[in-house]
């Protein structure tokens, strides 16, 4: 296989070639054969051409599922254009952030966020274009344009491996989102792989209720069920009570899951139709509690394996369907089943970088074909991830005599909260803004969804009392709301190393002097149900 010249653009072109007629896309009750997806991706490869988009430029997307979304993205892939999405829960400022250091040309965003772009658009000198999906002043109406445009009219670009399809923001520990550069290459790999991954068949049905604004939907729902030549079946976003409903209506065979979906879908009222769909398998992040596998592998009658992945490379670690699982694995390292591709390495190591053997606990990295570029505009962060071929994941772990992997704690100051990783500095620096605290310290606790929940530890200025409420408010007003603490409590002092660093780890262990904890609730803090998985854990 010649690496260099796998590209998107032609991955999709070839499987619409050998199924025509076939079923590509499921939108609601609507349907979508290869080649009228193909026509659509061409029509809205020749709009952006028309508006001046070229090979490299970026395109800021802010919006959610759709068919259009996938229209639009996949006709700026075969200009070698590049996509920005932005998380849709995000408020202005982190929007900004994203468009201005992406240095975007153009963006495409759903209509109740027109204001927010129009804004943005004023103080960022590359943003040229303005596109909704539907009509708002001063923004073209981008699927008018599509259903007007020629499909022939746009361009063959010459589209290399390592052209770079997608910016992927991630969460950082310097507070500032890293833009991680994924490649066609390795969109194409991951599409490829994944069928075999999950044992699947052509024809088969992968639903993809997770937002497209993330890797999970990009690389392995989207790609892997072109991969299959199979059917993407598309849902707005996470529903408990349409699920299954959905689910058995357009007969999907494969779906990948976050553990907090996993979860509701348990503690959901058991039905004599359990059991009625044609799911085999589903795979999702973190790894369920054996005892929770358990009982949705027996209620459900499907197998529900997890993995180890990241924005930063779409392989890693799996559970295999074929060997006997083990309680709390991430898995063996996952491999394309063309064994002319490099296959995936994974090693543990200590702060030297020198290997460890079983039952040491350091830091995970792996080597294999999947691996970003690096991050955009930031070759420092990129040399500290990418050393001698090894990408750092900056997670610790451990692995056993036979090879399986098992998470241990992550390196970085990363919350992972309802299927998103969120920087606790990022909470810290706007928490500490406010005028009535000297500082915050922001930890993850355990919630019953199996990630975590957002605590934050403040320290008030001398003569403020700030309430819980307060802060709460404060941070929803700056922040998208998965970064929104639930819990606060008030203390005296904070426990600092000798450097002035904060001590995460004294704070997760209790083991200092704790101020009351303060529950302000899911509701309060205006928590939905879970519908988006992480950036950085695909």
């Amino acid at each position: 296989m010649d690496l260099d010249k796998l590209n998107v653009r032609d991955f999709l072109a070839e499987a619409a070639a050998r199924n025509p007629d076939q079923p590509f896309l499921i939108w609601q009750d609507e349907e979508q054969t290869y080649a009228q997806f193909a026509a659509e991706v061409d029509r809205a490869a020749a709009v952006w051409h028309d508006l001046g988009v070229r090979k490299g430029d970026r395109v800021a997307f802010m919006a959610g599922n759709s068919p259009g979304f996938l229209h639009a993205w996949l006709g700026l892939a075969k200009l070698g254009g590049i996509l920005v999405a932005v998380n849709t829960g995000f408020k202005p400022a982190e929007a900004r952030y994203l468009v201005e250091h992406s240095e975007a040309v153009a963006a495409l965003v759903d209509p109740e966020h027109c204001g927010t772009f129009t804004t943005i658009q004023e103080s960022v000198p590359s943003l040229r274009t303005l596109c909704a999906f539907g009509d708002a002043t001063g923004f073209v109406d981008f699927p008018r344009a599509t259903a007007q445009a020629d499909p022939t009219s746009a361009p063959v670009v010459d589209l290399r491996g390592d052209d770079v399809i997608s910016l992927i923001y991630t969460s950082g520990t310097t507070g500032k989102p890293k833009g991680v550069m994924q490649t066609h290459r390795n969109y194409v790999l991951t599409g490829q792989a994944y069928p075999h991954w999950m044992g699947m068949a052509k024809g088969d049905r992968v639903y993809a209720c997770l937002p497209l604004f993330h890797i999970n939907s990009q690389a392995y729902s989207t790609m892997g069920a072109i991969g299959a030549e199979g059917a993407l079946v598309l849902a707005p976003r996470f529903s408990a009570s349409r699920f299954w409903p959905e689910v058995r209506r357009h007969r999907v065979t494969v779906f990948n899951y976050i553990g907090a979906m996993a979860v509701i879908l348990s503690k959901s009222e058991p039905s004599p139709d359990d059991k009625d769909h044609d799911v085999r398998v589903a795979y999702g992040v973190p790894a369920l509690p054996h005892d929770v596998r358990d009982q949705v592998e027996e209620r459900f009658g499907l197998d529900a394996i997890s993995g180890f992945g990241m924005s930063e490379t779409t392989y890693g670690l799996l559970e295999p369907r074929d060997k006997l699982r083990r309680a709390g694995t991430m898995g063996l390292p996952r491999h394309h089943p063309d064994p002319s591709v490099p296959r995936t390495e994974a090693r543990i190591v200590d702060k030297n970088g020198t290997e460890l053997g079983p039952g040491e606990v350091g830091e995970l990295v792996l080597k294999n074909a999947a691996m970003m570029l690096g991050y955009f505009k930031d070759p420092e962060r990129t040399a500290e991830a990418l050393r001698d071929g090894w990408l750092h994941t900056g997670d610790s772990a451990w692995r056993d005599e036979d090879g399986w992997f098992y998470f241990v704690d992550r390196v970085k100051d990363i919350v992972r909260r309802r299927g998103e990783n969120v920087s606790s500095l990022e909470v810290e620096q706007t928490l500490n803004a406010h005028p009535g605290v000297r500082t915050s310290a922001v930890i993850g606790v355990p919630s019953d969804l199996l990630d975590e929940d957002l605590c934050a530890i403040v320290v008030p200025q001398p003569g403020h009392t700030p309430t819980a409420a307060e802060l709460v408010a404060w941070c929803q007003e700056r922040l998208a709301r998965f970064k929104v603490p639930r819990y606060v409590e008030f203390v005296t002092e904070i426990p600092m190393t000798p450097t002035a660093k904060i001590e995460k780890h004294r704070l997760r262990d209790g083991d200092y002097a704790r101020g009351n904890r303060i529950d302000i609730g899911e509701a309060a803090t205006r928590l939905s149900a879970p519908v988006t998985v992480s950036q950085e854990e695909a």
